[in-house]
């Protein structure tokens, strides 16, 4: 099928000339909320509006004054990396009062704005909808009162509203995951990995009360990520008798050598008959019933603060680059929207139909439908607690099935952060499918060598929040050991092989997959979960481990930054990993607020290096006293990264001084993330059940037997959806010369990147302007961070 015509946005033929749009945060803050605001205020005057910060939310908007000021493009410099929001929020009990909303409407045609990008929760939100229904109204009462002239009715019409939602509770429907959510959860796992080795040396049980007073988002994600052993959640209160059974829980894994128990709980944590379930309750239970020596934390506000995740800084900037194009495609008729990510893709709902969906659910939970405010809440949230209930809860073995499978497990290529959380997670999903499951250290190194053991349930225990790899992982292919690694898999009787890796396990299986006309031991289902830093290996949007090396190299530069506050002005020249990808150099820049990013995918001479050093200096000449560029390893091998610092050294000599570091291997360790501990885990649980389903298709006559392409697969994203493909399919997709895939979707974001940083560009907006549904079923699996 033909590919639809990309339709480009040029600076010279995209304006907002004589549009006047203004920005506001409203409600509660968040983390990103930021970095939103300055991609409003950049993108709108980038395609030449005026734009306006509204400060202190819709109260700034009835007071008026000086709350409504003129932004200009140095006023949102250096906000990228600082938390909350700096133009103020404050909940505002005026503009409920139609009183309230007359004065706002007042202040706004002062100064001729028409179009509003609302940041905010569903509260803030529903009264941005209210007050563009009562535009036309409000402005016939000011013209009868005599605020304004007659032809300000005529000139100033129709309202526009976008709305980006801002909290970190992420509890609204409509979009996957909302700007601070991310930020937050970072916030949580941080406190419970600091928890667990105190709770460790003293043999403790901590309960950890959460964020989220109507939903149990935070809580759920985080148990998940942390591999908590219980967790009390709004949407889904436990069934009577709860109490023992947590009880048992916590007993039994003390008695399988773990020396420490974590609860986590919402703070709207409910039970059966709607009564509250509070952190003091369930320390007093453990304590009187099993003896723990038992301590409660509450996180508070500790999770709303901080600097902001390289995603949500990612996320809102797009979300606030999106917001400006609706507002400048709207038209009278246009109903007000709110931007959403939907797996990996942004789209435009219909602000109303998010906010009546969002309030269906606290409905559903007033009248005790739980599972129907489960569905409601989005396919991601139903499979968080789905994968969770299936990894936190073993069943006894008298209720497993018996399968007689035996499934091995390895890791390929290099460490990534995230892969000890798929193989735990292929482990308790492989046990409690009934199958047999074998470690494979070292790779396929360590397959031809034999160094295969079988791992029980509680062998993988604690290896969500471990970095590296805990297997061990070489980057060995099987081509030259085909017979040796047949023979082990003869030896094991292995049935099945999950791989996880980055491309190096993408040729792996390719080699396996072509050793089938010669080894039956090869005729058997065989899946492949992307796992590296680098984000190469076609067929998947996103690899396992990305997320932890974006986060180093984002809160590398802030740091990098910071060091030159209060000193002469100073370029920073940082290169980053990715072999031939400029995936970390390029989305890192777009979250770190580089000036440039120079990556192989995107080739580029000496005269554009002159153009970059030339558009620095007239920046500091503004005043601005840092820069920041960021060079992939491999972007060039004569461009490199002392050449271009040597370059911007001679060329901005009098204007500016550089500096440059080479971040190295610091983008491979680390704890993960809590996106990558989650991507891990519910993509390798999908993958074993894909597994299982497989085996059991293929079992014939006493023996499995699967040679077709479709039984050799990759688990990849792709857009909305969680994509199984033959790893045959994928070999034209992919230029194995400098291991990348041939198309990448992350290459539309480098426009946003130049446009943030005021270089005049082009900007495909393909995947933009279709105001969508939200009632309209999703694609299967369409999960958000799909992990998250």
């Amino acid at each position: 099928m033909a590919k639809p015509e990309s339709k480009k946005i040029f600076f010279e033929n995209l304006s907002g000339a004589g549009k006047a749009i203004a920005v506001l945060t409203s409600g509660g803050d968040a983390q990103g909320m930021n970095a939103a605001v300055r991609a409003v205020v950049r993108m709108g005057l980038y395609v030449g509006a005026k734009v306006y910060f509204i400060h202190e939310g819709y109260q700034g908007m009835v007071d008026g004054g000086e709350n409504i000021v003129e932004a200009s493009w140095e006023s949102v410099s250096s906000m990228l990396q600082v938390g909350g929001t700096v133009i103020g929020s404050a909940r505002c009990k005026e503009f409920r009062s139609h009183e309230g909303r007359l004065k706002a409407a007042l202040n706004l045609v002062k100064q001729g704005i028409t179009n509003l990008c609302v940041i905010g929760g569903d509260g803030s939100l529903t009264g941005a909808n209210l007050f563009k229904e009562e535009w036309s109204g409000l402005l016939a009462e000011l013209v009868e009162q005599g605020s304004i002239e007659a032809d300000a009715v005529s000139k100033y019409s129709a309202l526009h509203i976008v709305g980006m939602v801002g909290s970190i509770d992420n509890d609204f429907c409509g979009t996957d995951m909302t700007i601070g959510t991310d930020s937050a959860l970072h916030r949580i796992i941080e406190v419970v990995d600091a928890i667990m080795t105190t709770a460790q040396s003293h043999q403790r049980t901590f309960v950890l009360e959460v964020m989220g007073r109507h939903c149990g988002y935070l809580a759920l994600v985080s148990a998940l990520a942390c591999g908590a052993d219980w967790v009390l959640i709004p949407e889904m209160p436990p069934e009577d008798g709860w109490e023992d059974k947590m009880c048992r829980k916590l007993s039994a894994n003390r008695a399988g050598m773990k020396r420490l128990n974590i609860i986590i709980v919402a703070e709207g944590a409910i039970d059966g008959s709607n009564r509250p379930i509070t952190t003091d309750y369930i320390k007093d239970l453990v304590v009187k019933r099993l003896g723990f020596d038992t301590r409660v934390t509450i996180l508070g506000h500790v999770q709303r603060g901080g600097t902001p995740s390289a995603f949500d800084r990612v996320l809102a900037s797009r979300m606030g680059v999106e917001a400006v194009l609706a507002l400048l495609e709207t038209t009278a008729n246009t109903p007000a929207c709110v931007v959403s990510l939907c797996g990996n893709q942004l789209v435009r709902l219909p602000l109303m139909e998010c906010v009546q969906m969002t309030q269906e659910v606290q409905r559903a939970m007033d009248g005790k439908r739980f599972e129907e405010a489960v569905k409601l809440r989005g396919r991601s949230f139903e499979n968080n607690l789905k994968t969770y209930k299936l990894l936190a809860h073993r069943k006894p073995e008298s209720e497993l099935p018996t399968s007689n499978f035996n499934v091995a497990v390895l890791n390929v290529g290099a460490p990534a952060a995230g892969m000890n959380a798929a193989v735990r997670s292929a482990v308790r999903v492989g046990i409690s499918e009934g199958h047999k499951m074998f470690a494979v250290s070292d790779g396929f190194e360590g397959f031809y060598k034999g160094q295969i053991r079988e791992v029980k349930w509680a062998d993988v225990g604690g290896w969500t929040g471990q970095g590296g790899s805990l297997l061990g992982t070489k980057r060995t292919l099987p081509a030259k050991h085909v017979d040796k690694i047949a023979e082990q898999m003869r030896e094991h009787k292995i049935n099945a092989l999950l791989i996880v890796g980055g491309f190096e396990a993408f040729e792996s299986l390719l080699q396996l997959c072509e050793a089938r006309a010669t080894h039956e031991e090869f005729c058997i289902p065989m899946c492949m979960l992307p796992a590296t830093i680098s984000n190469n290996v076609p067929g998947t949007d996103l690899t396992i481990g990305a997320d932890t090396a974006l986060n180093a190299i984002v809160e590398t530069c802030d740091r990098i930054k910071q060091s030159a506050s209060g000193t002469k002005r100073r370029v920073f020249i940082i290169e980053t990993m990715g072999g031939y990808c400029g995936y970390l150099a390029s989305v890192g820049g777009l979250a770190a607020g580089a000036d440039a990013a120079y990556i192989f995918e995107e080739p580029f001479d000496i005269k554009d290096l002159q153009a970059n050093v030339e558009h620095l200096t007239q920046k500091m000449k503004t005043g601005i006293q840092r820069g920041l560029v960021l060079r992939n390893e491999n972007c060039n091998e004569n461009y490199t990264t002392d050449f271009i610092y040597q370059l911007y050294s001679e060329e901005g000599r009098g204007v500016f001084d550089s500096r440059k570091n080479v971040l190295g291997h610091m983008q491979q360790g680390g704890a993960p993330s809590p996106f990558d501990r989650n991507f891990g885990t519910k993509i390798s649980a999908k993958a074993m059940q894909w597994v299982t389903k497989k085996l059991l298709e293929t079992f014939r006559h006493g023996r499995v037997f699967a040679n077709t392409e479709d039984s050799c697969c990759l688990l990849g994203m792709r857009r909305r959806a969680l994509v199984f493909q033959p790893v045959v399919d994928l070999k034209g997709e992919t230029d194995f010369v400098h291991r990348i895939p041939k198309e990448q979707w992350w290459l539309k974001l480098r426009p946003l990147m130049k446009i943030l940083a005021k270089y005049k560009t082009s900007y495909d907006v393909s995947d933009s302007g279709q105001l969508e549904h939200v009632v309209r079923d999703r694609p299967k699996e369409s999960d958000a961070s799909v992990a998250m």
